[in-house]
């Protein structure tokens, strides 16, 4: 067998196998690295199974051109041709920022930094966004703004070091499960365990604290808690005094934030609420850990701001075994972000407009007038789509038609483009809509990097070649580049790609692959001789001093009446990733979670005469969908909890697009639903 080491496609923890070829070079297996910081020789199910969808016959092989209304075969020199010819027609009639680029995720860092640089230096837009306006824009926003930076403060390894864990809206052991592992035996060895959740996941059996809140009253709990530690004396006062400001508006808002008040907004008992404050205050060192749960609300970042304060305030930050730790929940989403994958910054978080900024990567690309403009999220380009301000879409790696809230939004956004490009590995629901189809290699198929929730920069390695005429996603926008007159995004390999980021990123000036050929090195990496950070804020913030950001609480968007009685959430289950794109090709995966579902309390199941895995319909303001009951006691009374890899039942139809006002994250874990049985 050819053993190759790469890093797994699914969620952002950055666990590290060998994929397993035949002398066909077709992949047959997977062998985990034992000598993995972070996977030490174990895997979850899907990254066991990660070596079997490339194999599908299912894959994209050759580009794919409408005409007369259906997708027909067609040559790369004709797919590219007409797409130059396209978007430039769309950019010479309604100026530059008709088109907008969606980039991935699921691709490397330098295929994210090469579709961003094809957006702005070739197009001049910086309508340039990913999915992480999905999931953890919220994080991006609420982090950078309280501590300078907006990505996890802390390593994975931190779970081992830690007093007290503070779990919140992260179902860690389904969603990061080697995550979730070490949790498990941190808990064992005596570290106290809060979760924070209303669902019962598997960490609530072993939690010392399971507290169930009403979704969407994260900001009135966590106010709660700093209310009782402040008024309890349990403040970290050198820490506040020293480190951080603000701190006067935060105890004003807060004081509100009774225990009494605050259980009665989340609807549970005062007691818990103080409990918890003495649990996570009192502890030498305490960690919050959270995913979307925290994130995917109208008022994200309030909430991650929160949780913010909540650690400032009790000097858990800058130091090992402590901080706010978002886990991001696909594997390049942290690297999607820091290479400029975004509309309002280049590489490294440096702002577009920052004149400074703008002249530097100018002269690094060799073009001039550089866009100054903030431009378009995920979200808000479906908007201007619908609305007839945005002409082109130009989509890598990503399925709006299952991921984006309100599918009937989206589509009729999709269906009003002059022109729509998807390039990915299999057909999905969004390139059943595109005018033109790219064939991309996937994973095992290609070199470069992917940066984990961590910030760990960690080489991906080709194990096998593409099928067909299928290619590297670099090779392919390098090539549009070309066709449209410009030289700059030609390269040999994605280590030039890398090398020039090391140029233009500071917090990547060291990650070169001789480097990091076998053990990934956490940013900020400036040069060569820098050992990487395995934690953020020793000393100082990034910012200077931390600056605590009070939240009031604010009701979700969409609440239940009597026509939508109950709360909707949406997430993900064990044995699926996302839109099912991959794992639904993955026939172990496939065959354990065959159906889409959705859990309901067995009282309401009772009293709508609903019966397990008997077929329902849920039904919001924005459509229905069909799927199987799963009458359990993990989900409250009054909420529902739907997973939303599901074509054929998928619950984006219902979600809403009531987005943060900051961030344009979609509330994705509350609107208002109905249930009731199906035939």
């Amino acid at each position: 067998m050819k053993r190759t080491l790469t890093t797994c496609p699914y969620c952002g923890t950055g666990c590290q196998f060998y994929l397993l070829a035949d002398d066909n070079g077709r992949l047959v297996g997977v062998e985990p690295s034992s000598t993995h910081v972070v996977a030490k020789g174990q895997l979850c199910v899907k990254g066991w199974n990660a070596f079997n969808f490339p194999n599908h016959p299912d894959r994209l092989t050759v580009p794919q051109i409408r005409k007369d209304g259906k997708l027909v075969e067609a040559s790369w020199d004709e797919a590219l041709d007409l797409i130059a010819s396209k978007l430039k027609e769309t950019q010479e009639k309604h100026g530059t920022d008709s088109i907008a680029f969606f980039s991935s995720a699921k691709t490397t860092n330098e295929e994210n930094y090469a579709l961003m640089k094809l957006a702005r230096a070739v197009f001049k837009t910086n309508n340039v966004d990913h999915c992480a306006r999905l999931c953890h824009s919220s994080t991006v926003v609420g982090l950078a703004g309280t501590f300078g930076s907006g990505a996890m403060t802390n390593s994975i390894s931190c779970v081992e070091e830690t007093d007290c864990i503070l779990v919140t809206g992260s179902n860690t052991t389904e969603q990061h499960p080697l995550i979730g592992t070490r949790v498990i035996n941190a808990v064992k060895g005596g570290t106290k365990l809060i979760v924070a959740d209303n669902r019962k996941i598997r960490l609530a059996d072993i939690a010392d604290m399971h507290i169930r809140w009403e979704n969407g009253t994260d900001v009135a709990f966590l106010n709660g808690l700093m209310h009782v530690i402040i008024k309890e004396g349990l403040a970290d006062d050198e820490f506040v005094r020293t480190r951080t400001e603000n701190y006067d508006e935060l105890k004003t808002v807060v004081a509100e934030f009774t225990p009494e008040r605050a259980a009665a907004i989340c609807k549970i008992t005062p007691e818990e609420v103080v409990n918890a404050a003495r649990m996570y205050a009192t502890a030498e060192r305490a960690m919050i850990i959270y995913s979307m749960g925290i994130t995917q609300h109208s008022h994200g970042v309030d909430n991650v701001k929160s949780c913010a304060n909540l650690a400032m305030l009790t000097g858990n930050v800058g130091k090992t075994g402590t901080g706010v730790n978002p886990l991001r929940g696909q594997n390049n989403v942290q690297g999607a972000c820091d290479l400029g994958a975004l509309p309002n910054v280049y590489t490294g978080y440096q702002k577009v407009v920052d004149e400074a900024s703008r002249a530097k990567f100018e002269k690094a690309w060799g073009v001039e007038n550089l866009p100054g403009n903030v431009g378009l999220t995920v979200t808000t380009a479906i908007n201007a789509a619908f609305d007839g301000e945005l002409k082109a879409l130009y989509v890598l790696g990503e399925n709006p038609m299952m991921s984006d809230p309100d599918q009937h939004h989206v589509k009729a956004g999709l269906d009003k483009l002059d022109f729509l490009v998807v390039q990915d590995i299999f057909p999905t629901p969004t390139t059943a809509l595109a005018d033109v189809v790219l064939p991309a290699a996937c994973y095992a198929e290609k070199d470069g990097t992917f940066t984990s929730t961590e910030r760990r920069c960690q080489r991906v390695r080709k194990a096998c070649d593409p099928p067909g005429k299928a290619r590297q996603d670099w090779d392919i926008v390098g090539d549009l580049a070309r066709r449209m007159g410009y030289d700059g995004l030609t390269y040999n390999s994605p280590k030039e790609i890398m090398d020039e980021i090391t140029e233009v990123t500071p917090i990547y000036g060291g990650m070169h692959y001789d480097r990091i050929d076998q053990v990934g090195l956490q940013w900020p990496c400036p040069d060569r001789e820098h050992p990487g950070t395995p934690f953020l804020h020793k000393g100082t913030f990034k910012r200077g001093l931390g600056l605590f950001s009070p939240a009031p609480y604010k009701p979700s968007m969409e609440l239940p009446d009597d026509e939508y009685p109950f709360v909707l959430s949406t997430g993900r289950c064990y044995f699926h990733f996302h839109t099912g794109t991959m794992t639904r090709r993955s026939r172990l995966l496939d065959r354990e979670e065959r159906f889409p579902y959705i859990e309901i309390h067995p009282d309401d199941a009772k009293r709508l005469g609903i019966y397990d895995r008997f077929p329902v319909m849920v039904s919001t303001r924005r459509g229905e969908v069909k799927a199987l009951a799963r009458v359990s006691d993990i989900v409250i009374p009054g909420h529902l909890f739907m997973t939303f890899h599901f074509e054929e039942g998928a619950a984006n139809v219902l979600t809403n697009n009531a987005l943060d006002p900051v961030a344009k994250i979609p509330e994705f874990k509350v609107c208002a639903a109905q249930i009731k049985g199906a035939s």
